[in-house]
């Protein structure tokens, strides 16, 4: 019968055995439920957080909190001057990179080529920047491997992204061509539209092959604008003060009449949509493969309250003799398993928000497509830790329930 007698009487039992009990046994069984608390959320974070590494380096490295470019129907943002002084005036604003994009094309070993020989040739997207308030937003300064980031005066001077370079390279792709033998100080011949300029590259960056400036190519901003025959912005994305509501200045913006003139958008709103399905994939497959360990702790409680349960079985005859009900038995080993499970994702949360998150956060894993940080929201970890504990009640309970309802009179006798 379900009292609270039962659950009292059970509580004192399952005490009583695990003071009993062998302290290496229970540490072993404590260290499988903690690595099965691990499992579970490390392995899921961990996928989930190369996703969550590759939208960081969009919103550190190019968008922002909020990203403003143009409308559909435009290739450029109306009246940008304006609403680049209207935007800097803002106290909740940051940083602010206007940018220029434009498509072209670029060319290596022009000089060496022979005439039958096929152009080393590939297409890119140009961006003009100021490299003082471009370096200020995102940093781009140290990302500079190879060579230099601008300096004051330079001119016909470039910076690549690493994909548009034959060592760095996945290789060849529809539209790109990596380049074979640049290095800085290497001349390329820049092309963009009926314009064509021979630059030299100033420096390479080092970014992960999925990171936004991956394949781009920067150039100062005053160039770009001769080049391309305008003085209006395409881009700009805007850095907001820590504790700033990016939906509210969205808003703002749209209210004081800019999104007459462009289209403004949210981080969130202006990442490509794929990578919120890539993240709900990986998340999936995080799960399933935590799922494994699950099972495996589930069976190890199993085993190991079985173990204990069938050992003690002339005991557990001897105390149904005297009076002591099944169902209180029975919750002497839940609360055991009950002990197992919080014990071991308590210290799973020690290490986990006392260390591992904190480290992995300010030394994300390199990865050749992000630099993964672990994911672990709360809500997502507590819901783990109840299916963790609810799991283990379940295998200690079958187990008990299987020694109990043994006849009492043959548990004493050691009958089958």
């Amino acid at each position: 019968m379900f009292s609270l007698l039962n659950i009292r009487v059970g509580f004192y039992l399952a005490v009583r055995q695990l003071r009993r009990s062998s302290r290496w046994t229970t540490s072993l069984i404590i260290f499988v439920m903690l690595l099965t608390f691990l499992n579970l959320v490390v392995v899921t974070g961990i996928l989930v957080g190369i996703v969550e590494g590759i939208t960081d380096q969009f919103r550190i490295q190019q968008v922002g909190d909020v990203m403003i470019s143009p409308l559909a129907t435009k290739d450029f943002i109306e009246n940008s001057a304006q609403v680049l002084s209207f935007i800097k005036t803002l106290p909740s604003v940051e940083r602010v990179a206007a940018r220029y994009t434009a498509g072209g094309s670029l060319e290596a070993n022009y000089l060496t080529r022979s005439g039958d020989e096929k152009p080393n040739k590939t297409g890119i997207s140009l961006v003009g920047i100021d490299p003082a308030e471009e370096n200020g937003f995102s940093g781009i300064a140290s990302l500079v491997s190879e060579g230099r980031y601008f300096e004051a005066g330079d001119y016909d001077a470039v910076i690549l992204g690493p994909q548009l370079i034959d060592r760095y390279s996945f290789g060849e792709m529809p539209g790109l061509v990596p380049l074979k033998e640049v290095y800085p100080g290497t001349k390329v011949r820049l092309t963009l539209g009926g314009n064509t300029r021979e630059v030299v590259v100033a420096g390479i960056l080092e970014v992960p092959a999925n990171s936004p400036l991956a394949m781009l190519v920067f150039m100062p901003e005053a160039e770009v604008r001769e080049l391309i025959g305008r003085t209006d912005y395409n881009q700009m994305a805007i850095l907001l003060a820590e504790g700033a509501d990016p939906v509210a200045f969205r808003d703002l913006l749209l209210r004081s009449g800019i999104g007459a003139h462009a289209k403004v958008q949210t981080f969130e709103e202006s990442i490509p949509n794929g990578i919120a399905e890539v993240k709900d994939t990986f998340a999936m497959i995080g799960n399933a493969i935590s799922s494994v360990g699950l099972v495996v702790a589930a069976i190890t409680i199993f085993i190991v309250i079985f173990i204990n349960a069938l050992t003690r079985r002339k005991f557990i005859g001897i105390l149904k003799g005297i009076g002591i009900s099944g169902e209180a038995i029975e919750f002497s080993y839940i609360f055991q398993s009950l002990f197992y499970a919080v014990i071991g994702a308590g210290l799973g949360l020690l290490i986990l928000y006392g260390f591992l998150v904190p480290y992995i956060g300010a030394n994300p894993i390199e990865l050749p497509i992000s630099n993964a940080i672990l994911v672990a929201p709360a809500p997502d970890t507590a819901f783990r830790i109840a299916l963790l504990v609810f799991t283990t009640i379940i295998a200690g309970y079958i187990p008990a329930r299987m020694i109990v309802r043994k006849n009492t009179l043959d548990s004493i006798l050691g009958r089958n």
